[in-house]
């Protein structure tokens, strides 16, 4: 079998930390998990599922483990699948393997992708988009079910979105369209009427912990784990950043230096703006985490006496923040201008 992939993440090559697609165990989310599986083993599942939670709770585990059990059991009326209890595929059987490898001809990802010059785009290209069109061809009702996973479908943009658009509206037989978001309400309101929405809570930390544990092939007893869960909020994606090189502190220093706005120490400042230079991802992902917490957490419970043009003005920055930080780390520029520039904007927004 061929890999039918659209694009390839970006990630450290000193990286020991598994895909979701090489993740067989699932923590949480089994209410989810069981409406996947009624929803498929009754015969007339929804085409299209628009997955929705916070970065880094599962999604995408979730996903994959949907594409490995119906790419395993293709007859959703068999015995093997009207008496499964889960979506659990054996880790060793063939479909988990080419998937793992991504090797399997039934599965198309599409994710954001890096460009000739090895840097990661901002968006998924409309030329990545249109890939399903193929993918979902006439061949799809003669081999069996064709699943795509797009992951997030926040990162497409408009001509890619309407490409994607065109495929669901219209989804052959035995097609399956797994999308995620980590801000679902933000999903152009076409695509989610065409979905079914499966919305997933954050993790409790004792499954963050399992779950970061056997991602990262460390004890579920390390003390730095156990932290790092702690203030994970949830998210097992959270709490591998935050154990390493004391991304945990600086996002707390962060935080406090927020807290203190509209007015901030400028030598604090630059003192957060020299810790996070350098070429190390971790420190840049704490302190962008911990501007993404702190913004959200005042849109999702704003001040009483707030008013509403001031929260529109805060939700605008918040995206020109994360523009300004996905450039940062995709053209390798220096981060404290991005420090001051954040905390510049975000105090006027405040005021």
């Amino acid at each position: 079998m061929s890999t039918r992939k659209a694009s390839s993440k970006a990630a450290a090559p000193e990286s020991t930390i598994r895909h979701p697609r090489e993740t067989t165990e699932l923590y949480g989310h089994h209410a989810a998990e069981q409406a996947l599986l009624d929803a498929y083993r009754g015969g007339r599942i929804a085409h299209a599922w628009l997955i929705g939670g916070a970065q880094g709770i599962g999604k995408a585990t979730l996903a994959y483990r949907m594409a490995r059990f119906v790419l395993t059991h293709r007859e959703p009326q068999s015995d093997a699948v009207q008496s499964a209890a889960s979506l659990a595929i054996d880790p060793d059987h063939p479909v988990a393997r080419h998937i793992a490898a991504e090797a399997h001809g039934g599965l198309l990802t599409l994710e954001r992708s890096v460009n000739d010059k090895g840097v990661l785009r901002n968006v998924i290209t409309v030329d990545e988009s249109r890939e399903t069109i193929s993918f979902f061809g006439a061949t799809a009702a003669i081999d069996g079910w064709r699943v795509c996973i797009v992951d997030t479908v926040d990162d497409l943009n408009a001509n890619s979105a309407n490409a994607l658009l065109k495929v669901i509206e219209e989804p052959p037989q035995r097609s399956l369209f797994l999308l995620l978001s980590n801000a679902p309400a933000r999903v152009l309101p076409t695509i989610q009427s065409r979905c079914r929405k499966l919305m997933l809570r954050p993790l409790a930390t004792a499954d963050v912990i399992a779950a970061a544990a056997d991602a990262a092939g460390v004890e579920r007893d390390d003390p730095q784990l156990g932290e790092a869960a702690a203030a994970s909020e949830g998210s097992v994606a959270r709490a591998l950043m935050l154990m390493g090189g004391g991304a945990l502190t600086l996002q707390q220093t962060t935080t406090a230096l927020l807290d203190s706005l509209p007015n901030v120490d400028p030598r604090a400042l630059h003192a957060l703006g020299d810790a996070i230079g350098g070429t190390d991802r971790a420190t840049l992902a704490a302190f962008v985490d911990g501007v993404d917490r702190w913004v959200a957490a005042r849109l999702r419970t704003p001040d009483p006496n707030a008013e509403l043009p001031r929260l529109a003005r805060l939700a605008e920055v918040w995206e020109k923040i994360g523009r300004a930080a996905r450039d940062t780390e995709a053209y390798n520029l220096e981060r404290k201008p991005l420090v001051f520039s954040v905390f510049g904007l975000l105090a006027e927004a405040v005021r």
